[in-house]
């Protein structure tokens, strides 16, 4: 059994209107897992309590096998991180970046970020004042890939991208992630995306885990049911997880196991499926 690279065992953080509560999650090593939620799902709340960038109220944390309260900088190396806003001094230029992160990162290597500079057309005079959203995330990704990373903690990081250059992102991803010792774990709205890449789908919802599974597994344990209201009477209410209901009739997303003979199953895909199970829970 492979190891986890990042534990999280009933973790709890409370703000006055949102919460995160007795959360649990483990990211296995040499895979990519996808957060998905809808805004305010509590995504960037959960990579941030992950990076202790904000105490958490409960619970334990741990990454790389370092408790992230007390040895996170033990491993610092060895994450490469980029969060919905880089973080950058607005007046360096790529060249100011590389000179600061060479005294950073003890592993940063000068030819990986001019290769993924150029590989993601980041300009290399302007200062970053200057650079649209999309190029901030360009050089943010270029960075954390710069210092030999086992692993890559990204919040919305295709943000701003267009459709090309996220394929493009995409490919480095699924590419840093054939060394069987580095791992991701990456939040976007955009589900599309990590339907292509990721080995774990990971829903999330009003601060609460949904579900975390193996993305393979989900098209042949769920299904979508289409059915009457006089059809419904005969399916078992706790067997739904999510309903749609329109003038045409009624859709339902269950486990293909509950679904009664004889009634027909469509397939479904994740960002559907995150649909269903959100109306399901509201």
């Amino acid at each position: 059994m492979s190891k986890n690279v990042i534990e999280i065992k009933n973790l709890s953080k409370s703000y006055k209107e949102f919460k995160i509560e007795n959360f649990s999650l483990e990211v296995p090593s040499g895979s990519i897992v996808g957060l998905i939620g809808e805004n305010g799902a509590g995504k960037t709340t959960l990579i941030k309590l992950i990076l202790n960038m904000i105490k958490k109220d409960n619970g334990t944390v741990t990454v790389l096998g370092k408790d992230n309260l007390t040895e996170l900088c033990d491993v610092k190396n060895n994450i490469g991180v980029v969060l919905d806003e880089p973080g950058i001094p607005d007046f360096l230029t790529v060249k100011d970046v590389n000179k600061i992160m060479k005294n950073i990162f003890t592993n940063w290597n000068e030819k990986d970020f001019l290769h993924y500079v150029k590989k993601l057309k980041v300009p290399e005079n302007k200062t970053f004042k200057e650079f649209s959203k999309g190029m901030k995330m360009k050089l943010g990704l270029a960075i954390a890939l710069s210092h030999k990373p086992e692993l890559l903690i990204l919040d919305e990081a295709t943000n701003g991208l267009d459709p090309v250059m996220r394929d493009e992102v995409n490919d480095i991803f699924m590419e840093f992630t054939r060394n069987e010792n580095h791992s991701i774990l990456v939040s976007s709205h955009i589900v599309s995306d990590l339907d292509k890449i990721c080995d774990y789908i990971v829903f999330m919802h009003d601060g609460r885990l949904l579900l975390c599974e193996e993305k393979d597994l989900l098209r042949e344990k769920y299904g979508l049911v289409s059915c009457s209201k006089e059809q419904m009477k005969n399916i078992k209410k706790e067997t739904v997880i999510g309903k749609k209901e329109t003038p045409y009739g009624i859709t339902l997303l269950m486990e293909r196991r509950n679904i009664p003979k004889g009634m027909s199953v469509t397939p479904t895909d994740v960002e559907e499926m995150f649909v269903f199970m959100v109306k399901g829970e509201n």
